[in-house]
């Protein structure tokens, strides 16, 4: 489909590339709001299928924004992919929830483990918390829909798979995804440069413990 580019609130355009998960699209909403920030009008926040470019309105006009888009458009499906960092995160696959996903899945709870830990996952994005990164896909066999109610509190470090991706918790927090086990690895560090363990775009490898 077609960009289609709105105003977002007063400083900020949502520029939607399309409505369904594809990670193509993935890649080149993240090469958007690289290509925006590189103009340094303000950050950029992508997600599956759209990109939120941010700006300050006394600086630049929401128009002139919306007419940068279409280069920046251009930009990112001609951009080379980026060199992509690898993140290890050291896992005890001991969540309360391991043994019902490996029954859901029909697999053996060592075959769920090995199923999850043997292949490298791309950060779509980051989102819900500081530091949470949504990682996909996941082996097909692994059946995890989110809960039906949610927990109340989610700890820090906790390793979650649902509907197709998994992530790591970076802090405590409610959450609804199925949790399988957990890390040790810091993922958020607000005095860390940069405070994000995981970045977009990043690979991501769970190394049993």
């Amino acid at each position: 489909m077609t960009a289609r580019i709105r105003a977002f609130g007063e400083r900020a355009l949502l520029v939607e590339l399309g409505e369904a998960f594809d990670e193509a699209l993935v890649a080149r909403a993240r090469a958007l709001a690289d290509a925006w920030e590189a103009l340094r009008h303000g950050p950029a926040v992508p997600a599956y299928a759209s990109t939120l470019l941010c700006f300050d309105p006394e600086r630049l006009a929401p128009d002139a924004a919306e007419r940068l888009v279409p280069g920046l458009l251009a930009r990112a499906a001609a951009a080379p992919s980026r060199e992509s960092a690898l993140v290890e995160i050291p896992t005890r696959y001991d969540g309360p929830d391991l043994a019902d996903v490996a029954a859901r899945s029909g697999l053996s709870v060592d075959e769920l483990v090995a199923a999850h830990s043997g292949r490298d996952y791309t950060a779509y994005f980051l989102g819900f918390l500081p530091g949470f990164a949504y990682c996909g896909r996941l082996d097909p066999r692994i059946v995890a829909p989110r809960l039906e109610r949610p927990r109340e509190r989610v700890p820090a470090g906790a390793v979650a798979v649902a509907d197709g991706q998994t992530a790591v918790y970076p802090l405590a927090s409610p959450g609804g995804w199925r949790l399988i086990g957990r890390t040790d690895l810091v993922l958020f560090d607000p005095a860390a440069d940069p405070p994000a363990r995981i970045g977009a775009g990043d690979r991501v490898r769970f190394v049993p413990r």
